[in-house]
């Protein structure tokens, strides 16, 4: 396993309690590193084995800028920069990270199993688009009943707006969101209020635009390719000096942020053939800091393999990853609920892949995919359902349609609660997208603000091109556009109007019942049964926990439908239906129900009843 010191960061600059700077950088291309401090003063750097250059000097403050020179020719930011006030060309700011005053000791991370996630982009959850804006928001979510916020990165980016993952500056927080004060701040205060935070990271590629890591050391590889430009470099020659960055960049979230999780962008993107994958380290890594200081941390992954090596634990040679997206549920789900199948939809059948998925929670464990043209994927019989994040939409489902909409506006009111107890009924962990909880109509859309116009104009291209493939008729919205950024901002005074006001009260009301329910609460995948009476487009899901049953109806037509009621409890009473008029629906089912007879559905509706 790798030197890395898990209780401080080595790169950068970084203060000692006296106050003296130690700078430090990785830069194997360079014959000759000086950094240019105030007042005019440049200090050559020592070289060290491996690549590293290093010095120590009174002469940088917190709060000073400064940039390195390498061989006597670029002035250039500092890799492993905190702060970049004048953006992503401009000089670095030393910063003392380590001295924000935490009130937080008394914080326990919530167990994985309790996550109830709630998916945000910093920019546009708020008219101000702040951290310090997002924490006056805390009492909402927590009225909610969602107990984790998942940040979209915050790594700075070119301008003011941006998605997160054309970051830059992995360690640096965006300034205009509120920099590391702001965050650190933020996750301060939500764990005063009991709120785990998750923080979208992306270790797979970085942006275009500001990205000088190439000029100081081999942080790409040619070996490999991703859809972003070449691969980050962790197997190549040269890679230790790579791994290391990265690694220590996952320490500060969680040692010197006080970050509980993070969601791990497209680690399939992640190439490495060493016998310690990355991911693996990195894990190995976070269990000695986690030892260190008593804490615990997740890690979360998008990955779309279904190769259950990525989520087993380091003893049976996995990589040890807390938790994985799964986007096959909700591609199962969004093709049960309006039948779309372009692009990779077209592998789905709609209600039998969801059966399937609330079993086995992949899809395809084995089988041949049509749209990848091959056998996919492995079982995963012996993860538990907390390893699996699921979702009716995320930012990438909703802002990567060309024109950025959400379910609200493609779906009715009724498949939107059907949609969302869909989610929140499953055996795995629900996580939820931004303003859905009211049905917010305002599109999520693509958005950037590369200063460099060749760049920009490169993705107006792009962008249309990709929508090709989905034969979207009509034009892309500028992703370069203000406008296009300002569209996407959630519509706060939405809330107290109807019908937006009713439909958070049916997600608080699903919440609360996840948490209160035995059968809902425990996620044994075991303890599942599920049917399809396909004909119907209807799904019959029965979970439970001890002495507790419950049975979800699930009717996805929109027509009425009448299915047997499941045996083996004899009478079921029921807790929440979707058609009742008090969620704005057509007729209430029955209160009570007897095994062998059968219940009348309405159409895209939602029943659940419990038997004790």
């Amino acid at each position: 396993m790798s030197q890395i010191n898990v209780s401080e960061r080595t790169l950068g600059v970084n203060f000692t309690p006296a106050g003296e700077a130690i700078i430090r950088v990785w830069a194997p291309k360079a014959q000759k590193v000086a950094v240019a401090l105030p007042d005019n003063i440049t200090l050559p750097l020592q070289a060290e084995e491996f690549g590293y250059w290093s010095a120590k000097t009174y002469q940088l403050e917190p709060g000073d800028t400064y940039q390195f020179i390498l061989d006597d020719d670029k002035k250039l930011p500092d890799p492993a920069s905190l702060s970049q006030p004048e953006g992503v060309h401009g000089p670095s700011q030393a910063l003392a990270t380590k001295d924000f005053a935490w009130t937080d000791t008394a914080w326990k991370n919530i167990p994985l199993e309790e996550y109830i996630l709630y998916e945000l982009h910093t920019g546009t959850f708020t008219p101000e688009g702040t951290f310090a804006a997002l924490e006056e928001k805390l009492d909402y979510l927590i009225k909610l009943g969602v107990n984790a916020i998942e940040i979209m990165p915050v790594a700075q980016f070119p301008g003011s707006r941006n998605w997160g993952y054309d970051g830059v500056f992995p360690y640096a927080v965006q300034d205009s969101y509120g920099g590391a004060a702001g965050l650190q701040h933020l996750v301060d205060v939500c764990h005063q209020k009991g709120i785990a935070v998750i923080l979208d990271v992306v270790y797979n590629h970085l942006g275009p635009e500001g990205n000088y890591l190439g000029e100081y050391g081999h942080y790409f590889t040619d070996k490999y390719n991703t859809p972003w430009g070449p691969a980050l470099n962790f197997d190549d020659a040269w890679c230790d000096g790579v791994r290391q960055y990265f690694a220590e960049n996952l320490l500060m979230w969680f040692r010197d942020f006080h970050i509980d999780a993070v969601r791990m962008d497209a680690v399939h993107a992640i190439k490495d053939f060493s016998p310690n994958h990355m991911l693996r380290e990195m894990k190995q890594l976070v269990n000695q800091l986690m030892q260190e200081t008593g804490r615990t941390h997740y890690m979360i992954v998008e990955l779309d393999l279904n190769d259950t090596r990525f989520i087993n634990p380091l003893e049976e040679q996995g990589y040890g990853m807390d938790a994985q997206w799964i986007d096959e549920f909700h591609h199962a789900l969004r093709v049960t609920a309006t039948g779309e199948n372009t692009g990779y939809y077209a592998d789905f059948s709609g209600i039998q892949h969801l059966a399937k998925t609330y079993q086995d929670a992949y899809v395809y464990d084995g089988q041949y995919s049509p749209h990848r043209n091959k056998t996919f994927g492995i079982k995963a019989e012996n993860n538990p359902g907390e390893q699996f994040v699921v979702f009716s939409q995320n930012h990438d489902q909703v802002g990567n349609r060309m024109l950025g909409e959400r379910t609200s506006t493609l779906t009715t009111y009724e498949m939107q609660k059907l949609l969302a107890a869909a989610v929140i009924v499953s055996p795995y962990l629900p996580m939820l997208w931004m303003g859905e909880e009211y049905s917010e109509p305002n599109p999520f859309l693509y958005f950037v603000s590369h200063t460099d116009p060749e760049l920009a104009e490169a993705v107006r291209k792009g962008r249309k091109a990709e929508f090709a493939a989905f034969h979207a008729e009509g034009e892309a919205p500028d992703p370069v556009a203000e406008d296009t950024f300002n569209q996407s901002k959630l519509q706060w005074d939405l809330i107290n109007q109807e019908p937006h006001q009713t439909m958070f009260k049916w997600y608080q009301t699903l919440l609360k019942l996840r948490k209160e329910l035995p059968a809902l609460r425990n996620l044994n995948r075991q303890n599942l049964e599920v049917e399809t009476l396909e004909e119907h487009k209807t799904l019959v899901l029965r979970r439970w926990h001890e002495n507790q049953q419950i049975v979800c109806f699930l009717n996805f037509s929109k027509g009425t439908q009448t299915v047997p009621v499941p045996k083996p409890a004899k009478v079921w009473t029921k807790v929440l239906d979707s058609s009742n008029p008090e969620w704005k629906g057509p007729m209430a089912a029955p209160e009570t129900l007897e095994a062998g007879n059968t219940i009348s559905l309405c159409p895209e509706s939602f029943a659940l009843y419990v038997n004790e």
